[in-house]
């Protein structure tokens, strides 16, 4: 795809910004851009297109373009010097993820939104690096490789935060379970 876009095929790039847009939009929301999350996507995809020139031929392109993601959100956070709140945060994640079957049952959709706004508060008290380890691995469900390259870390170093950011949540939150974060908690 990557190829297609190089030779000038303006339409291999739509196909890309549209096959990983939501996934981009929900890094922008975990990683606390909140409401300007689209226009952080947006910036992303025009910074992407014009460093593909330094795309390395072979690698995965969604890792890649979410450490861009990644980079205009603390990007966009810093430039409106202002903290977003656990609440603002919470909503905007809400906001990118399906709406509840109606047919669920409605304890069930109480208790994942309640474990969800834990593990949300317990994930402010972690440190940055700790932060974004657990929500590219388990939030946005990548696995170890993908999450090194899109934070470019080595892999020792994704698996070493990893566990002490895990061991910390399980502190915090005793109930926890990693395996909880890709079920939508």
């Amino acid at each position: 795809m990557i190829a297609r876009v190089r030779a000038g095929e303006p339409e291999a790039y739509a196909e890309l910004v549209r096959a990983h847009t939501g996934i981009a939009l929900r890094a922008a929301a975990a990683l606390g851009a909140g409401a300007d999350a689209e226009d952080v996507v947006q910036q992303a995809f025009v910074k992407a297109y014009c460093a593909l020139g330094r795309f390395k031929d072979g690698s995965a392109f969604r890792p890649w373009l979410l450490s861009i993601v990644a980079n205009e959100t603390r990007n966009t956070v810093r430039t409106a010097a202002r903290q977003r709140t656990l609440a603002g945060r919470e909503a905007a994640l809400a906001e990118a993820e399906p709406l509840i079957p109606e047919s669920a049952d409605p304890a069930v959709a109480t208790l994942r939104t309640e474990r969800r706004a834990a593990l949300l508060a317990a994930l402010e008290q972690l440190s940055e690096e700790h932060r974004l380890v657990v929500t590219y691995r388990y939030l946005l469900e990548m696995d170890e490789p993908e999450t090194a390259q899109a934070l470019g870390w080595p892999r020792g170093t994704v698996k070493s935060r990893l566990n002490r950011a895990l061991r910390k949540l399980g502190r915090l939150l005793p109930d926890f379970e990693p395996g909880e974060g890709g079920e939508g908690a």
